[in-house]
C-alpha cells in the first residue's frame, strides 16, 4: 500500500499554507519522543531545539517569498555515517563515541541544508554499515513495523533511516548503499529505496565502508520522492524523461542466482507483480546471466568491503577491538588476509564483470528481480551466529549483484493488502542510466502498487 504524504504533497501543503514547517517538525518530534514508539532505537542523536529553530526560519523565509526550494521546512533524517558540522559521526558504533565533532558538513548534508530541509536527527544503523539486516547490539535494533509484536529486523544497514519514515519521525531519509543498504530496508518495510550510479553523488564527509562500492541514496515513499532527493544530492538533476507506456518496455529477469533459496511468499509476490506488468503489455524475457554466477567467487575472500574497511579500521581495531560488534569485527578482519595481489585481481575481475554485464543488459529497459530473497527475519533467529551469517548473506545477495556491476537500482514495494508481508521489486540498469531507470520505475510503480 502506497504511503503518504509524499514530498510533492508536503511541498504543496506548505506552499498553500495548509501546514507549516513547525507543525511538521513538531509532529515528527512527537513520534521520536513517544515512549511507546521506536524513537529511542531509531535516533542515535537528535536536537529538538535546533530542529524547531530551523523550522521557524524556513516558515519565515516562506512567508517572505524567499524559501530556498519547494521542500524547505520538510523534516528529513540522516544516517549516522554523514558528517554534520559540530556533531560526532559514530557510524552506529561505540568505538567512535569520543571522536571529535565534524568540522564541516558532508557535501550531501550541505546540499540538503541549502534546499531548506530540516535535519531531524541521526539514524541508527548496522555498525559501520557492515550488515544487511540492520542489527545493532550497541544502540538496539529498530523493530520492523510489520509483525512488530514478534520483533523482526528492519533491514540494513540503513535501518533507522527506514523506520524513521515508516513511523513518521521524518518524511524521507538519506542512507548509503554498498551492497543494498538503501534497498534492503526499503524492501523490508514497504518503502522505495534508490541506489544511484555510485560516481554521481560525492562521498565527501561520509564515513566509508568500501569506497569502490559505496553510494549514497534516499529512502522515501515514492519513486518521485527518491528522484527529487537524488537531484538535490547529486547537484546535477537528471534530464526529465516522459514516463513510458508499459507496452513499450522490455524487461529481463535473471534465471540464475537471484532466486536461489527464495521464500515462497517473496516468490509469489514477485510473480504477481510480473503478471501485472505482462498483462499491461510489457515484454518479459527470462534470461541466463552468467556474470551473476561469477560474483560469489570474486568475493570469496571478503571482496572490497573486507579489504577496504580493514585499511580504514586497522588502527582502531588495534586500540579497541572489544568495542566492536564481534560479528562486524570478524568480517572486517577478513581484509587482513587479502594480499596486494588479491586486491589487484579483485579490481581486474570486477572491471571485466562490469563490461560483460553492461553489454548483456543494454537491450533491456530494466532488469527485474526480488530485492531480497527472504522476508524480514526475527531477532530470535539472529541469536545464533551461523544463522545470522546465512540470513545476512541472503539479505545482501541480490542487491550486491548490482553494486558489483556498478549499476543503478531502485526497490519498489509490491505486497498486496495491509497485512501482507513486505516484499520489494528491484529494477536495475547499467551504470549511468539513472534517468532512464527513474522513468521506467515510475511506470512500473503505477502498475504494481495497490492503486495499480
Amino acid at each position: 500500500m502506497k504511503l503518504s504524504p509524499t514530498l510533492a504533497s508536503l511541498a504543496d501543503d506548505l506552499a498553500n499554507r495548509r501546514t507549516t514547517s513547525q507543525q511538521l517538525v513538531e509532529a515528527c518530534l512527537e513520534r521520536i519522543s513517544d515512549p511507546k514508539g521506536e524513537g529511542s532505537r531509531v535516533m542515535i542523536a537528535f536536537d529538538r531545539e535546533a530542529a524547531l529553530a530551523s523550522a521557524a526560519a524556513m516558515d519565515q523565509l516562506r512567508r517572505s517569498g524567499a524559501a530556498p526550494s519547494a521542500y524547505a521546512g520538510i523534516p528529513i533524517s540522516i544516517k549516522d555515517l554523514f558528517d554534520i558540522e559540530g556533531q560526532t559521526t559514530t557510524a552506529g558504533s561505540k568505538v567512535l563515541a569520543n571522536a571529535p565533532p565534524a568540522s564541516a558538513d558532508a557535501t550531501i548534508v550541505a546540499r540538503l541544508k541549502q534546499a531548506g530541509f530540516v535535519l531531524i536527527g541521526r539514524t541508527n544503523m548496522s555498525e559501520f554499515a557492515y550488515s544487511g539486516l540492520g542489527f545493532n547490539p550497541h544502540y538496539d535494533t529498530p523493530r520492523n513495523p510489520w509483525d512488530r509484536t514478534t520483533g523482526r529486523v528492519p533491514g540494513g544497514s540503513s535501518s533507522g533511516a527506514a523506520i524513521s519514515v515508516t513511523d513518521g519521525m521524518a518524511h524521507a531519509a538519506i542512507g548509503t548503499d554498498t551492497g543494498g543498504s538503501c534497498r534492503i530496508p526499503a524492501a523490508f518495510t514497504g518503502l522505495v529505496g534508490f541506489k544511484p550510479t555510485a560516481a554521481r553523488i560525492p562521498l565527501n564527509g561520509c564515513l566509508p565502508l568500501a569506497t569502490s562500492l559505496d553510494s549514497i541514496g534516499p529512502i522515501a515513499r515514492s519513486v518521485a520522492c527518491c528522484e527529487a532527493l537524488d537531484a538535490l544530492l547529486s547537484g546535477a538533476p537528471l534530464a526529465r524523461r516522459s514516463i513510458p507506456a508499459m507496452n513499450r518496455l522490455r524487461f529481463a529477469i535473471p534465471r540464475n542466482v537471484a532466486f536461489d533459496n527464495i521464500d515462497s511468499e517473496v516468490a509469489s509476490a514477485f510473480e504477481g507483480a510480473i503478471s501485472r506488468l505482462s498483462d499491461r503489455g510489457a515484454q518479459i524475457d527470462r534470461i541466463a546471466v552468467p556474470e551473476f554466477d561469477r560474483v560469489a567467487d570474486i568475493n570469496a575472500k571478503g571482496g572490497f568491503p573486507a579489504a577496504e574497511s580493514y585499511a580504514w579500521h586497522r588502527e582502531l581495531i588495534e586500540k579497541a577491538p572489544a568495542q566492536y560488534d564481534p560479528r562486524v569485527l570478524v568480517r572486517i578482519q577478513r581484509g587482513a588476509n587479502q594480499t596486494a595481489a588479491d586486491y589487484i585481481e579483485l579490481v581486474e575481475r570486477r572491471r571485466a564483470l562490469i563490461t560483460d554485464a553492461t553489454r548483456r543488459f543494454e537491450p533491456y529497459d530494466a532488469v527485474l528481480m526480488p530485492t531480497v530473497a527472504i522476508l524480514p527475519p526475527t531477532l530470535e533467529e539472529l541469536a545464533d551466529d551461523s544463522e545470522f551469517g546465512r540470513l545476512n548473506l541472503l539479505s545482501l545477495r541480490n542487491c550486491t549483484l548490482i553494486n558489483m556491476i556498478d549499476g543503478c537500482a531502485i526497490s519498489l514495494p509490491i505486497a498486496r493488502g495491509n497485512n501482507a508481508a513486505p516484499v520489494g521489486l528491484m529494477l536495475a540498469k547499467e551504470h549511468g542510466q539513472d534517468a532512464t531507470l527513474f522513468a521506467v520505475a515510475a511506470a512500473v510503480e503505477r502498475v504494481v502498487s495497490d492503486e495499480g
